[in-house]
């Protein structure tokens, strides 16, 4: 099999790994593979984003490259890759590379494979550009910081956020399995930190560690998923948690059909509250709960949560601090920070808030300043309408969904 029809195969094979930042969408006129991700200060990069092989000891049942499944199999060299990356490098395609790969034989012979693949890159090649290796579960803690020596960032994927979950669709797997190279990112890092070890004087994942989780193929709630995460990120110190909707590629009792969308809006609600807990300091349990254990189908997590903590507003911008601003709708942790700046000088009136670029679409059912005190709306429907942004509404178009009509329910 020629080196074009393997990069095919395994670039195919890995678009349905997240931890990247990426959906594996390739750019108009790039090589197959070619993805774009975005790095820490914002910039969009491009990465190659491969398999080393498809061929997989294991039987996920949703994983598409399970050895059960009837697919094209491929398998890299460890020279293939290498001279891949650095031949798309030197001619601009990329500015990194994202290497994961099914388990073949073993795990710590699999990360030999890609440990070879690496160190000619680096060490042959002189590839100085971004790298993303999966920790495989199961390797061997020598191997496991080998690899980090290499590699700017890696992530070993949750995959499911219970062990039931687990024990069900990938018996081959378990959390412990997988949750132990995370334990050791995280405890060599704080013991050599980012100067690196001296024996080996690089340093060891400077870019941290990520997970990735399927949304939608287990019944889990999207409360166990979010305090998963939470426990994922206090525990470890993720950089990033990633979600995946569950693409129904394979037929199987345990799976959702195959005529099942996939969770989409679910997904999108799962990464706002990500961030909500990452950037505006929000606890799991403020945002869901075991008796409302789902996201609202009409309202980002913010929103939703103000409005079912209506009795906490509005709140007076003239004296709240700076993680009361946090809470309101329609402000940002930029606005929240030019809010204090500016009421130093003088009262804050309806048109500075507005120059200070807060959305007043939606703040203005939740903020007090100077001349301005809004009460309790007459028209539940008419606020939620101001609160679900034009993006939201056009994604619940596409969607299909049903008008926001039962968020009366709301304000019983």
């Amino acid at each position: 099999m020629d080196v074009e029809t393997k990069l095919e195969i395994l670039t195919a094979s890995a678009k349905y790994d997240a931890s990247c930042s990426s959906s594996g969408s390739e750019r108009s006129g790039s090589p197959m593979g070619v993805c774009h991700s975005f790095s820490s200060d914002g910039r969009c990069i491009s990465l190659l984003k491969v398999l080393m092989t498809n061929a997989c000891i294991y039987d996920c049942q949703y994983c598409i490259n399970r050895r059960s499944n009837d697919t094209r199999r491929a398998a890299f060299t460890p020279k293939e890759i290498a001279e891949l990356t650095i031949n798309f490098y030197k001619r601009n395609y990329i500015e990194g590379l994202f290497l994961s790969s099914s388990i073949v034989k073993t795990p710590n012979y699999t990360t030999e494979l890609m440990l070879e693949a690496l160190e000619l890159l680096r060490n042959e090649y002189g590839f100085r550009g971004y790298i993303h290796a999966k920790a495989i579960p199961g390797t061997d803690e020598v191997l496991l910081d080998r690899l980090a020596f290499l590699a700017d960032r890696l992530s070993s994927n949750i995959e499911l956020p219970s062990e039931k979950s687990l024990q069900l669709l990938a018996p081959d797997k378990t959390s412990q399995s997988v949750l132990k190279p995370m334990k050791q990112i995280k405890l060599r890092q704080e013991e050599w930190g980012l100067i690196g070890h001296k024996a080996f004087q690089k340093t060891y994942a400077p870019a941290g560690q990520s997970t990735q989780m399927i949304i939608g193929a287990t019944p889990d709630s999207d409360y166990k998923i979010l305090k998963t995460t939470e426990n994922l990120y206090q525990k470890y110190q993720l950089k990033r948690v990633y979600y995946s909707a569950y693409i129904p590629v394979v037929e199987n009792s345990l799976l959702p059909a195959l005529t099942t969308k996939p969770p989409l809006l679910r997904e999108h609600r799962l990464y706002q509250a990500d961030w909500l807990m990452r950037f505006y300091h929000f606890h799991a349990d403020e945002i869901l709960s075991e008796a409302a254990p789902n996201f609202n189908l009409y309202l980002d997590p913010k929103a939703n949560w103000a409005v079912q903590n209506y009795h906490l507003f509005p709140i007076d911008v003239q004296v709240a601090s700076y993680q009361e601003l946090l809470r309101i709708p329609g402000i940002g942790p930029g606005c929240a920070r030019r809010i204090i700046q500016v009421r130093q000088h003088h009262l804050l009136d309806y048109g500075d808030l507005i120059k200070i670029g807060i959305v007043m679409k939606r703040a203005q059912f939740f903020i007090a300043c100077r001349g301005y005190r809004n009460q309790q709306p007459t028209d539940p429907l008419k606020m939620i309408a101001n609160l679900m942004s034009a993006k939201e509404l056009k994604k619940l178009q596409q969607l299909n969904a049903p008008t926001p009509d039962e968020q009366l329910s709301f304000f019983d």
